[in-house]
């Protein structure tokens, strides 16, 4: 019983710390590699979109967290969602600042090719991104894990 009012107690601090929308305390840091302000102002937001396309050319954005990681940005996914089936089947994606919604976009759209990681690369993507986020980041990353490490994928994007 314990351990269900801890998880629950979690589950509410991320909800509630998901809803301050500051910038997390290191999300201007210094990524060890300085690859053009572009890589850098992208690496550095709270949120991005990214935009990936069907077969048919049709773009789909969906907003998500990323930290940049040696020079590329990296996100996670489930590894059932559209955008990791649209990436297997074209790496082509736009990258773009955004709100947590994706609603209001602000900056430059900057293209990029995308591919799927490992299993060892995806672990370093999840921990790359908890240090960025801080506490909501570890908290989510750890509910990830409890899911399962195999249900998510990490996804680097080398900008163009």
């Amino acid at each position: 019983m314990e351990i269900t009012h801890n998880v629950a107690a979690c589950a509410l601090l991320a909800l509630i710390l998901t809803r301050c929308h500051a910038a997390p305390p290191h999300a201007v840091a210094d990524y060890g590699v300085h690859m053009g302000s572009e890589f850098e102002r992208l690496a550095a937001e709270k949120y991005v979109m990214v935009t990936t396309f069907r077969k048919n050319g049709d773009a789909v954005n969906t907003p998500v967290w990323a930290a940049g990681d040696d020079g590329e940005l990296v996100v996670w996914s489930d590894r059932q969602a559209g955008k990791v089936k649209r990436i297997r089947n074209s790496g082509r994606v736009e990258v773009q600042a955004c709100d947590a919604r994706g609603r209001k976009t602000h900056g430059e759209i900057v293209a990029g090719e995308a591919r799927l990681l490992g299993d060892e690369a995806t672990e370093r993507t999840r921990s790359v991104i908890a240090k960025k986020y801080g506490i909501v980041g570890q908290v989510t990353m750890f509910f990830s894990r409890l899911r399962g490490r195999e249900r998510t994928i990490g996804i680097s994007i080398k900008l163009g």
